[in-house]
């Protein structure tokens, strides 16, 4: 296992200290993920049932044997468990390197708490290396990604890849998100976009980062 490989794992033995026996488990998508999953595999614990962001996550989860339900059956849910691609001060994120945005979003916005665990490498102080996914209905590609030129972004289309809801991706590079609500109002107001993987109106509750000096849990302070 590689180092990073190895700091993934941390952070997920991490992030399942959060995990609420004869509960519903929202579960993400991507390879911290999948080391969250071995975690719930090896430990077994005993939910009413998860809910995925992917059919990769799904396939993974009942392989471990358990039950996933459609987030129509669960309602809103306790806990949702994901990683991200970039992850700031503010728990803001951007998501979607794994084409799963659209459903993440939802469970995320379904979920009373959103625990993101990602190694050290993702931590930045200005969201935008990491080019932002757009997620587009197949006839609006060309016109939102003029849009997203207008916005100051280089949009490009993730070829020969579609989303689980059928839609291609728009990866926009070059972006320095000063405001990323504000950047994620403009490009949802898009006609034709699906949704954009900037999780600032529903950021994460708890960050846990895993480092080679030890792992962190950091909890975001809402007001009042």
């Amino acid at each position: 296992m590689s180092t990073q490989d190895e700091l993934k794992r941390q952070a997920a033995e991490a992030a399942y200290a959060y995990v609420q026996q004869d509960a519903w488990l929202g579960v993400g998508t991507g390879s911290t993920v999948n080391h969250f999953i071995d975690v719930l595999a090896e430990r077994q614990p005993k939910l009413l049932g998860c809910v995925s962001s992917s059919q990769a996550s799904t396939q993974r989860l009942e392989a471990a044997g358990f039950v996933v339900e459609d987030l129509n059956v669960a309602g809103d849910i306790p806990l949702y468990v994901d990683g991200a691609d970039e992850a700031n001060e503010h728990f803001e994120l951007i998501k979607g390197g794994g084409g799963a945005l659209t459903r993440e979003k939802i469970i995320a916005g379904a979920s009373e708490r959103f625990v993101c665990a990602v190694d050290a490498s993702k931590q930045v102080d200005l969201l935008g290396r990491f080019p932002l996914p757009v997620e587009v209905l197949p006839m609006a590609r060309s016109y939102v990604a003029r849009q997203l030129v207008r916005l100051g972004g280089e949009p490009e289309w993730r070829e020969h890849f579609v989303t689980d809801n059928g839609n291609p991706i728009l990866d926009v590079h070059n972006l320095e998100i000063m405001n990323p609500i504000e950047l994620e109002d403009r490009v949802n107001a898009i006609p034709g976009v699906v949704t954009v993987g900037l999780f600032a109106r529903r950021p994460a509750d708890v960050l846990i980062v895993a480092a080679e000096d030890g792992v962190r849990t950091l909890t975001r302070q809402v007001p009042g």
